[in-house]
């Protein structure tokens, strides 16, 4: 069992026989009254998302999910192929089910295919990767206003925001629990 007061980013659980993942979760103490936990969840069968308020007390039973290591292949434009680093064999997954992932995913990239009962339902990419950039406008020099952003396209066609000083070329690494640009390699 683990309690609504220990919810995280990517804690899954069981409640009202399906499975949710935390997508996101805000802890609220108002001046008046008792604490509460904000939440949004995502079913991992289905998709959906819904949102929901617990008390921090309230216990939910924690899911069993699998985690096995697979390297991504290839795309032929529709589906995703991983393959078993043990087998050898591979796995189709589908854009769906991959979801912001794909803004991660580089060939031969080891990753966590996370499945529940037998059914995939999506990956887990490692919490930094290091990707190209492809297009990103010069920097201005003058324009030197404390932590200055400018957007910049990678290899994946991720856009996220970088400081002026990266161009075109750069490696950087990527957090992928934040999709935020952490340093030039």
């Amino acid at each position: 069992m683990i309690s609504a007061g220990d919810f995280r980013n990517g804690v899954t659980f069981e409640m009202d026989s399906a499975v949710y993942r935390v997508v996101e979760f805000q802890h609220v103490k108002p001046g008046k009254g008792a604490a509460f936990v904000r939440t949004k969840l995502k079913n991992v069968m289905t998709g959906s998302v819904l949102e929901k308020t617990f008390n921090p007390t309230e216990k939910v039973q924690e899911a069993q999910i699998d985690r096995k290591e697979m390297q991504y292949l290839y795309n032929d434009g529709e589906m995703y192929y991983f393959m078993d680093n043990e087998t050898y064999e591979q796995l189709p997954l589908s854009k769906e089910e991959l979801g912001d992932t794909l803004n991660y995913l580089t060939d031969n990239m080891n990753v966590k295919v996370v499945s529940y009962k037998g059914k995939v339902f999506g990956i887990e990419p490692p919490i930094f990767v290091e990707l190209e950039i492809t297009y990103t406008e010069p920097g201005f020099k003058g324009d030197t206003s404390t932590g200055a952003t400018k957007p910049a396209t990678t290899q994946t066609g991720y856009v996220l925001n970088v400081p002026l000083f990266v161009e075109i070329g750069d490696k950087i690494r990527i957090d992928t629990r934040t999709g935020e640009y952490m340093e030039r390699v």
